[in-house]
């Protein structure tokens, strides 16, 4: 004879279920603050052009700060100790080398590179091709700053800025960043020295004759123009080095 039990009383999940969801869900937002830093995680990419036009800004201001200050800077030690023999020598072997660091006002007969991106008829990028086909990258730029300066340029300017020996060409995306401040193309590079040798060293140089080739295929903006007697401005950002390597003789 089968008998037949009551209902059976079985013990409900939740008990020990809403400890585990709380437990879940407060790794993963701890993993989000973490992964956030305790920012917004949603990227806000519209303000970007913003954001980049006012640090821009600032730079330019503070640039303008750093040029007033070191004419004082310059001021007070020119009157420092002017009868100090040492203080003497001191300021002639700076003013030997300030040429050369780019801490002085430079003219001369100058060449002028413009690179700029492709016109693509209506926007759109040919099938099959990339778009980065089309588009002036940081080491066209590079090749270029690097050809002058191998055929002998004695000063240069990228766009609105003197290039010095501590200057870095930067590209992101299809802006260029020099010394904090962001452009947009064509770049202009504008060289001063012998106009004959600086055209010969680009002539010569194999990665800008990548770049002419490219521009033929692609339509890239390439040209090189005798621009006459050039005043360059000195450079008053800091010349002071991050990293440096000896190079053993």
């Amino acid at each position: 004879m089968v008998r037949h039990a009551g209902p059976v009383d079985r013990p409900s999940p939740w008990p020990w279920l809403v400890p585990v969801a709380a437990l879940v869900a407060g790794a993963l937002f701890a993993s989000s603050v973490q992964a956030s830093q305790g920012e917004d995680l949603r990227a806000d990419s519209a303000r970007l052009p913003d954001l980049i036009r006012e640090q821009t800004r600032v730079n330019t201001d503070r640039a303008s700060e750093i040029d007033d200050l070191q004419a004082r800077v310059d001021e007070a030690t020119a009157g420092l100790a002017p009868d100090d023999q040492e203080t003497q020598d001191l300021e002639a072997e700076a003013a030997a080398i300030s040429s050369v660091a780019g801490r002085t006002e430079v003219a001369g007969p100058a060449v002028r590179v413009s690179l700029d991106d492709a016109k693509l008829v209506g926007g759109e990028v040919p099938e099959g091709k990339g778009p980065d086909d089309y588009v002036i990258h940081q080491q066209d730029v590079q090749a270029v700053v690097n050809a002058l300066w191998s055929g002998g340029a004695e000063a240069m300017m990228l766009q609105d800025q003197r290039v010095v020996s501590t200057s870095a060409v930067r590209c992101v995306g299809n802006t260029l960043i020099l010394q904090g401040r962001v452009y947009s193309p064509p770049y202009v590079v504008t060289a001063i020295g012998d106009p004959v040798r600086m055209r010969e060293s680009l002539a010569r140089d194999e990665q800008v004759d990548i770049l002419r080739q490219w521009s033929v295929a692609y339509g890239l903006g390439y040209s090189v123009e005798d621009v006459g007697e050039q005043t360059f401005p000195a450079y008053s950002g800091t010349i002071t080095p991050v990293h440096a390597e000896v190079v053993e003789q």
